[in-house]
């Protein structure tokens, strides 16, 4: 009874720091060249889901993670592994309330020019000064002038957006590891598993 009771509470530990995982972070795949040179196509990286929960929201220059307007209908749960290809990554440039204009190859918002060290490029096109509504984001990719993005006229809402992005874990250039880490994890938890049984065993045994 008593080594039951042990693998259900170990059991249940291990779904409780599964989901909230989960709920935490995410794993994404760079799918296109719009971020460049901050992100390469090819890039995994991790978002951070709860950056804006709670009643934080975006700042400017932040680069986050969204599902792109009207494509398609947000899934009610999201795994860790799975990728949608309405996902866009993308840096946040105005926030509710800013105006944002682009002329001169040059970004303003609010009438200042934006200093951006990031850019692959100045943008080559104009886009007429646009205040950005409650509720909005206007995003841009660093790659702008190869970027689906804010300037074409269509804006990031809140709820849209999945979280901030939080750092690269594997690079392009290198063979993908997301294949191989799921039976690894598994691998772990069941070799942590055989240790449980055996400690209990050896605990059964000396009582």
């Amino acid at each position: 009874m008593r080594i039951i009771r042990e693998f259900f509470t170990t059991l249940l530990i291990a779904i409780v720091i599964f989901l909230g995982l989960q709920l935490s972070i995410k794993s994404f795949e760079v799918f296109n060249v719009s971020m460049l040179p901050t992100y390469r196509e090819g890039d995994l990286i991790i978002v951070n889901k709860l950056a804006y929960a709670f009643g934080n929201t975006p700042s400017r220059q932040d680069e986050i993670v969204f599902y792109a307007p009207g494509n398609g209908v947000k899934p009610s749960f999201d795994l860790f592994f799975t990728q949608h290809p309405s996902c866009f990554i993308k840096r946040v440039i105005g926030l509710p309330g800013d105006t944002v204009e682009i002329r001169n190859r040059q970004v303003y918002v609010n009438g200042v020019a934006l200093r951006e060290p990031y850019l692959n490029e100045a943008p080559n096109y104009i886009m007429p000064a646009r205040q950005i509504p409650s509720g909005q984001y206007f995003v841009l990719g660093d790659n702008r002038n190869h970027s689906n993005d804010s300037h074409t006229g269509w804006l990031v809402p809140f709820d849209n957006i999945i979280g901030k992005v939080w750092f690269r874990y594997w690079p392009a250039e290198y063979p993908d590891i997301r294949y191989i880490m799921v039976p690894v994890f598994i691998l772990i938890v069941a070799a942590l598993v055989v240790v449980m049984f055996i400690d209990i065993a050896k605990n059964k045994a000396k009582g």
